[in-house]
């Protein structure tokens, strides 16, 4: 399965079997996706490279523990003179301390002089939400070609799937037929293998209805309910490039993309008062601070939200202004007051 990764000649045979039996650690027992795998099997090995060029010489096990910071600091300054975005290199360098934890867990092999190595501060973007005007269009009856055969069927109930239930595209491609049962809820395995119930709208509950009448094959249950022409599971690059056609087609944003129906889902529930510890169980974030991103995209609602839920919000005067009686009228000064009424 990884295979492909830690093979360069760069690295010595210890080092290659190493990195292997982590990634397959990773996967079998941490149960990370194949994709996480498969990128910080990149990453570290793109490191290790750069740290062999720079020596002129194989990196082995032995030599992972004697690097101190000033070799570390290089092989990352050689990925940064190429161009490596600073998001890229505080992945890689989160990559590369997991598998120094593995190396010291299972090998003992240990490396004090990674400790000293800063993260490169990232400012995380913002989640692009589409307006609710937008979510309409595309949702619309224009959306749909003519005449709507199951191809344009199978598109409608996938994006529905996305924007209603906020299911990550790998998520809702790998719902089977026996996993989508009456389409009442979903039961959704995310990230890390973690589990959450997620229900199903009765609109996208109808579209994938409507799909699955009009499938012209029959999946096993055991088989992604959806599939191409060829009647193969769908790939997430198919649905990015068929979204593309169709954002194209109506006119909409280019950033448009199936995640940010993911992201719409979360922003729209926030902006209608729904607190964040819901949306965080629904998109199945391990982590709280994950999900609030999602206030950043509108900063006129956290205000809303203090003004409604702050018992004194109500009572508070803007500065300057003067503090009126019962009857409305402003107190007046008190005798031999030179105040103006105003508390000293």
């Amino acid at each position: 399965m990884f295979s492909k990764y830690f093979t360069s000649a760069r690295l010595r045979a210890d080092l290659r079997a190493a990195g292997r039996a982590w990634l397959a650690h990773l996967h079998q027992e941490k149960k990370y996706s194949i994709h996480t795998c498969r990128a910080y099997g990149r990453d570290v090995t793109a490191l290790l490279c750069a740290m062999a060029e720079i020596r002129g010489e194989p990196v082995g096990l032995q030599d992972i523990a004697l690097l101190d910071i000033s070799e570390w600091r290089a092989a990352f300054a050689h990925h940064a003179r190429r161009g490596l975005a600073a998001r890229s290199q505080a992945r890689m360098l989160a990559s590369l301390r997991a598998f120094l934890r593995f190396l010291e867990r299972e090998r003992g092999i240990e490396n004090a002089a990674l400790c000293l190595l800063r993260t490169p501060p990232v400012e995380r973007p913002v989640p692009r939400a589409l307006h609710e005007s937008e979510i309409r269009r595309l949702f619309g009856e224009e959306a749909l070609s003519r005449p709507a055969d199951w191809i344009a069927l199978r598109d409608r109930a996938l994006f529905l799937l996305l924007y209603g239930c906020g299911l990550r595209i790998s998520e809702a491609l790998a719902i089977t037929k026996a996993g989508w049962g009456t389409g009442e809820v979903l039961r959704v395995t995310g990230k890390g293998g973690r589990e959450r119930i997620v229900p199903v709208l009765p609109v996208v509950r109808e579209a994938v209805a409507h799909y699955l009448a009009a499938l012209p094959m029959e999946p096993a249950p055991e088989e992604p309910i959806f599939r191409s022409r060829r009647n193969r599971p769908l790939s997430a690059r198919s649905v990015q490039a068929r979204m593309m056609a169709l954002r194209r087609r109506l006119g909409l944003p280019e950033t448009l993309t199936p995640h940010a129906l993911r992201h719409s889902f979360a922003t729209h529930l926030l902006q209608e008062g729904a607190d964040l510890r819901s949306i965080q169980e629904l998109l199945g974030h391990a982590s709280l601070s994950t999900t609030q991103i999602y206030t950043r995209v509108d900063e006129r609602l956290l205000a809303q939200t203090y003004a409604a839920a702050h018992p004194r919000a109500g009572r508070m005067q803007p500065a300057g202004k003067k503090r009126r009686n019962r009857t409305g009228r402003r107190n007046p000064p008190a005798a031999g007051d030179s105040s103006g009424g105003r508390r000293r």
